[in-house]
């Protein structure tokens, strides 16, 4: 395949200042299929600069033409979704199924937008006391860092791309080390549809926190975007907190997965398969921590294994694989390490367990003896492993699922009154209800705690984009 491996600073593709570069590896085999460009702290100034120039001209662009190219850029990711996908799967290692629904996803971001740029609200009225009339404008808040992860390397650039671009902010990109390919092909996509020089820019530093630091010291950027890890977001944002720049950060999740008495368990075991098997587990939304009521516990857990032992592990680029490799080796051993801890705490390996001699693959794995607090049971996996725990009382099953700091999503199974009233005592951003899937364009994505601050997607998310303007007139 053929690759953009430059930095993108101010509509030109060019190599690094210094003219080096890190290697992307396939972390299916360990082979190196690209050098990509290491930006310097120059460059990155450089790519502020050249959005701090681009910003008056987009800002006030019309947003129907704002619009347009993000539609352009959908038809464009649309008609090339292939092609997309085995970009991800090459250097991500997710199987093809995996990044063919990731690109699917990734896309319709600049479709919704596309359609939200041109329904900015503003108000116009009467003050109460009939002395004004309040107008109320909202307006692109300016510069914008955007860091996203490596575990959806398309659907992560474009939740950020698409409504800044839609408000009319200019950006920076800094993806992850790990991903940039990915990034740089839906960056040419944006400079194919049309976007003007200078409004997307794209960086990869190495290292990576003295430059994102110097770039949010300089005073054009007025606002940062972070999806990654809480340990990382806090960091974040004491350094924004310099220069009161405007944040939304998704942090990290732990999601608990409840099956209340009465479930229809093949539903259940249907939700489960997507809510912990999805991209093999490495997401921020994938299901951590089963809590299953006593009374379904045993026949939940013979149907679960019964799915998990079907699941294909391999290369993604072979099709007919349901689960692709994780990131690196670092992963996998971070994940068999998880395994071992929660064995000597006292659960039980019922299916997988052991990692792959070569490449960084993990196979599905299924633990029980589970107990809440364990290890595993605190820590967010990012693997395809299932660790359950028995609970006898629905209420303690609440509690459980209540006792994180966490809050980005949880999912409940049961008869649907019981169900929805379990979902309304939990304190998470997203409840999903008898699925195990709730990622929308046209839905708030976003949680509670310590998994972040404000919202992605839905028309929530232009307006994390937009500054609020009241100007009083006469009446």
């Amino acid at each position: 395949m053929d690759y953009i491996t430059d930095l993108f600073i101010d509509g030109e593709w060019r190599a690094g200042g210094e003219g080096t570069t890190f290697g992307v590896t396939d972390p299916s085999d360990g082979s190196t299929i690209a050098q990509f460009a290491i930006a310097t702290e120059a460059d990155c100034t450089a790519a502020v600069d050249a959005a701090e120039r681009a910003f008056p001209s987009w800002a006030a662009t019309a947003p129907r033409v704002r619009s347009e190219i993000l539609r352009g850029t959908f038809e464009i990711l649309t008609a090339e979704k292939e092609y997309f996908a085995e970009i991800m799967v090459r250097e991500n290692g997710k199987s093809f199924p995996d990044a063919l629904a990731e690109a699917t996803y990734a896309t319709e971001f600049f479709r919704w937008f596309a359609e939200e740029a041109v329904r900015i609200p503003g108000e116009f009225r009467l003050s109460p006391s009939g002395d004004k009339r309040i107008v109320v404008t909202r307006q692109p808040v300016g510069v914008s860092l955007l860091i996203t992860p490596w575990n959806f390397p398309a659907a992560m650039a474009t939740r950020k791309l698409a409504p800044a671009l839609a408000a009319g902010c200019t950006t920076v990109l800094k993806p992850a080390r790990e991903t940039p390919l990915t990034a740089a092909y839906v960056v040419e996509a944006l400079r194919r549809a049309g976007l003007p020089q200078g409004v997307v820019n794209l960086v990869t530093p190495v290292p990576t926190g003295p430059a994102v630091a110097k770039m949010m010291q300089h005073p054009a950027v007025r606002k940062m975007s972070f999806t990654g890890s809480t340990e990382v977001g806090r960091t974040l944002l004491k350094q924004a907190a310099d220069t009161v720049i405007s944040t939304s950060m998704e942090l990290g999740g732990n999601a608990p997965f409840l099956v209340l008495p009465g479930a229809d368990l093949d539903l259940a075991v249907q939700g489960a398969m997507v809510a912990k098997m999805r991209n093999g587990g490495s997401a921020c939304t994938s299901a951590n921590r089963f809590y299953v009521h006593s009374s379904v516990h045993e026949e939940f857990v013979a149907k679960f294994t019964a799915e998990l032992a079907k699941v294909k592990s391999g290369p993604g680029l072979d099709r007919e694989n349901t689960l692709g490799a994780l990131v690196s080796i670092e992963e996998r051993d971070k994940v068999a390490g998880l395994v071992e801890t929660a064995v000597a705490e006292g659960a039980t390996v019922t299916l997988g367990g052991t990692p792959s001699k070569v490449g960084a693959f993990y196979p599905a794995t299924m633990l029980t003896g589970v107990t809440h607090g364990d290890t595993i049971n605190s820590t967010e996996i990012f693997g395809p492993v299932t660790a359950i725990v028995q609970v006898g009382d629905v209420d303690e099953m609440i509690r459980m699922a209540n006792d994180s700091i966490y809050g980005l999503i949880a999912y409940v199974f049961g008869e649907e009154s019981l169900a929805l009233r379990a979902a309304l005592k939990i304190d998470a951003g997203m409840v999903g209800v008898n699925r195990g899937v709730v990622s929308d364009p046209a839905a708030p994505f976003g949680g509670t705690k310590q998994s972040g601050l404000g919202r992605e997607g839905s028309s929530d998310g232009i307006l994390e984009y937009l500054e609020e303007k009241y100007i009083g007139m006469a009446p």
